[in-house]
Formats: structure tokens, C-alpha cells, sequence
């Protein structure tokens, strides 16, 4: 059974930072590329940020690029998303995917519950 939990969500100000965690069980860690999408209120879901299973891709969408940073540790089958400087337009449950083929425009294979992050004003 795979899967994908995240740690990390919760409340903090604007121009906070925040640190996620997605841990990945039930798969060959890194045989797969993988991201984070977000889904805000009353929007559709977005692309946040991948990266590939060796680590030597990385992709963010552009609201993000220069304030959120994607790794991961294939030793501990985890892969983060570490989120400075956050704006209340952050605000969205985060959820952890993984895609075995692709990693830039990923279409993920599994998909974590997600966790809430909300930055407030």
C-alpha cells in the first residue's frame, strides 16, 4: 500500500516561514519524482514545486520561485517544502504527490491527504 502523509501544516503570519514534510511508505522512494500542489478556497489546484528522484531537477511554479525551496532525503523516504516570506494568497491545503515519469509537468500517480497551511494577515 503506498503512501503519502504530511506533517507540518498549521497557522503562522504573513512573512513567516513554514516547513512541510511528506513521508512516502509502499514505493521505491527514488524511482519517483516528487512535488507539492496546493488547492486555495475556491480555486482549482495548482502546481507548487517538484523535483526529480535524484535530486538534480527542480521545478516551481512562478508565485512561489525565490520564497519556497523543494528537497528531499531518499534515506528517510521524505521529501519537504520549506515556504518563506508567506502571503495570505499561500493559504491552501498542501498535498504531496509523487509521479513515477514525470517531474516538470508532473501528473502524480498518488497523491498524500494533505495538510492545511493558513497564513494570516
Amino acid at each position: 500500500q503506498v503512501q503519502l502523509v504530511e506533517f507540518g501544516g498549521g497557522l503562522v503570519q504573513t512573512g513567516g516561514s513554514l516547513r512541510l514534510s511528506c513521508a512516502a511508505s509502499g514505493l521505491r522512494f527514488r524511482n519517483y519524482n516528487m512535488g507539492w500542489f496546493r488547492q486555495a478556497p475556491g480555486k482549482e489546484r495548482e502546481f507548487v514545486a517538484s523535483i526529480s528522484g535524484g535530486g538534480g531537477r527542480i521545478y516551481y511554479a512562478e508565485s512561489v520561485k525565490g520564497r519556497f525551496t523543494i528537497s528531499r532525503d531518499n534515506a528517510k523516504n521524505t521529501v519537504y517544502l520549506q515556504m518563506n516570506s508567506l502571503k495570505s494568497e499561500d493559504t491552501a491545503v498542501y498535498y504531496c504527490a509523487a509521479d513515477r515519469t514525470l517531474v516538470a509537468t508532473m501528473k502524480p500517480d498518488y497523491w498524500g491527504k494533505g495538510t492545511l497551511v493558513t497564513v494570516s494577515s
